[in-house]
């Protein structure tokens, strides 16, 4: 069974219509690049999954229980937004830790809040989640102490904290220069394994084509393309694909 199932999802800003019924489903432990020029949804769609935006129209579903059914007419409780955005870890463009806080505060802040374990247990599982993003010997310095790509490493492990069964990344590498590009592109390479089931919207291709397991190409709100990375970058059908494939390779 899918542990993603996306139907129909529709978004209007006004009188923009954003998406234009976006439905996929993705399997336990795969990672879905998403690609795409901006303005295409991208972001949007991705803000739908994390109950940051909400859908004017479709549903979603993890591990077989309905989160969100725009057909009930129903506004969702903040505490029932506050359990559904537990299913998803969110990482930003740019970073957003705590500034006043070290390293392990902003890892530890919200299960402490939430009191996922016992104080020892939270500090135990940050500590290791730092080691896991190669940061263990900054665990006590602040944000502005770190580089970009040591930030957005911490944010990560702080979304890996909270044990999401879908870890998310909005343009992870988008605020970075090449070289922290690649060290945070290595981090999410290393979290693929058969339980982490990751959706990166990501404009690094070659990323997409060599670690995802099913890529999806937007255009103008709708998915003009889905398959596998050979079925989307050796074998495009849409015209726009192979329009903004070959505009990205160029520029490589």
């Amino acid at each position: 069974m899918a542990v993603l199932e996306v139907n129909n999802i529709q978004k209007h800003f006004g009188k923009t219509e954003v998406l234009k019924g976006i439905t996929f489903s993705l399997e336990r432990g795969q990672v879905l690049a998403i690609i795409g020029s901006s303005g295409s949804g991208k972001t949007t769609l991705l803000r739908c999954l994390n109950f940051l935006e909400t859908p004017d129209e479709g549903t979603i579903s993890v591990d077989g229980k309905t989160l969100f059914d725009a057909a009930d007419h129903k506004s969702l409780s903040d505490e029932v937004i506050r359990q559904n955005r537990l299913h998803f870890g969110l990482v930003f463009q740019n970073f957003n830790l705590f500034p006043q806080y070290t390293v392990l505060q902003n890892v530890t802040l919200a299960p402490s809040l939430l009191k996922t374990g016992t104080a020892e247990e939270i500090q135990s599982k940050a500590l290791s989640l730092i080691e896991k993003v190669g940061l263990i010997e900054k665990k006590e310095s602040y944000p502005c102490q770190l580089s970009g790509g040591q930030q957005q490493r911490v944010a990560i492990a702080r979304a890996l904290a909270m044990n999401p069964e879908i870890l998310c990344f909005d343009e992870p590498t988008s605020a970075l220069d090449p070289e922290l590009t690649g060290e945070v592109l290595k981090v999410i390479k290393a979290l693929k394994s058969g339980d982490s089931t990751m959706i990166v919207v990501t404009h690094e291709m070659e990323f997409a084509k060599n670690v995802a397991d099913k890529v999806i190409f937007m255009a103008d709100g709708v998915i003009e393309e889905f398959g596998t990375p050979e079925e989307v970058f050796d074998n495009p059908q849409s015209p726009k694909t192979k329009a903004f494939l070959a505009k990205s390779f160029e520029e490589i």
